[in-house]
């Protein structure tokens, strides 16, 4: 490690496409309508952005029940079920639909092994919204597995029909010990064509990997309940490295650098890029102003919002990405 003191920023970092499709559909619906907005849930999971938005005069609320009869309603990224969707309709809510379309992604994969008999394992959080929406399509086929031993505890026969889905900000290594159950465990598995745990989490995760056997301190900007930011900090203790999560720089602790030369900076798919200038802003004032980036992917994939709202096709993906 570097003997003077220094900062180590991971790339990529900070908001996602799926984020960023997100926060432009209420940017471009209090343009086009004006306040108030109401929002099902936390828009994203971060503190910061929702505080932002209630200035503006968006209302978020726990249930689509609370949105006055013909408002216009925003879902939030991480998805709902089909239950929701009714329940708006019958309110005559005039719905913009923010589902990250990798999520939308996994509510297809759950329609379709539903459809073809096959009890679904659902590898997340119970409590997540995310699964909470996926669980949603096939609530009578599912069951949802948070851990390797609730995988090794299922009762069912080895012979069944099963499929595996992911929430998709999981820990990837996590989630692979948890397939891997499942796969030694059924013979008539299936799971989706492609992982479900998505391209921002993984380069984020991979991001940690890559610097922290070069930081003496690895902090993670994120709100305590951005599954994805938490899922950062868990990679970089696993790997025996000293991590933190800061929701925004108030929550910083100078007494964490005590004997510290390098330290690490990356934030969670929720969390603006603001909030990381802060707190390296934060550190350079205290003598980490020396700042060297780490790249590990290029990411150019752009969601585009509802066609409603800007003529272009809802969820299209404008470009690739790309890792290197």
């Amino acid at each position: 490690m570097s003997g003077g003191k220094q900062v180590l920023l991971a790339e990529p970092r900070s908001l996602c496409a799926g984020v960023r499709r997100a926060i432009a559909i209420i940017d471009l619906a209090l343009e086009q309508h004006g306040a108030p907005i109401y929002v099902r849930k936390e828009i994203v999971h971060n503190h910061h952005v929702v505080r932002e938005f209630q200035r503006r005069g968006v209302v978020f609320v726990d249930s689509e029940q609370e949105v006055p009869e013909g408002a216009l309603c925003v879902f939030s990224a991480h998805g709902v079920s089909p239950q929701v969707r009714q329940n708006a309709e019958a309110r005559g809510l005039d719905v913009l639909d923010a589902t990250c379309p990798l999520v939308a992604k996994v509510h297809q994969e759950a329609r379709r092994f539903a459809r073809d008999g096959r009890t679904l394992l659902l590898v997340g959080h119970a409590d997540h919204e995310e699964v909470e929406g996926t669980f949603g399509h096939a609530p009578d086929q599912t069951i949802i597995i948070e851990t390797a031993a609730d995988a090794e505890a299922l009762d069912l026969p080895a012979d069944a029909p099963v499929a595996y889905l992911t929430q998709t900000t999981l820990s990837v290594d996590e989630t692979r010990d948890i397939i891997a159950v499942l796969q030694r465990r059924f013979t008539d598995l299936r799971g989706p064509a492609t992982d479900d745990i998505c391209f921002a989490s993984q380069n984020r995760q991979d991001g940690i990997r890559a610097v922290v056997d070069r930081c003496d301190l690895v902090l993670v900007v994120g709100s305590t309940n951005s599954s994805n930011s938490i899922r950062m900090v868990e990679v970089a203790r696993r790997l025996g490295g000293r991590a933190e999560l800061v929701p925004d720089v108030t929550h910083f602790d100078p007494a964490w650098l005590a004997g510290v030369n390098t330290v690490g900076v990356s934030a969670g798919a929720s969390a603006p890029e603001v909030l990381v200038d802060e707190l390296v802003d934060r550190l350079a004032s205290l003598g980490y102003g020396d700042v060297a980036v780490h790249r590990v992917a290029t990411e150019d994939v752009v969601f585009s919002p509802p066609a409603r709202l800007t003529g272009v096709a809802d969820g299209a993906v404008t470009d690739r990405d790309r890792t290197r």
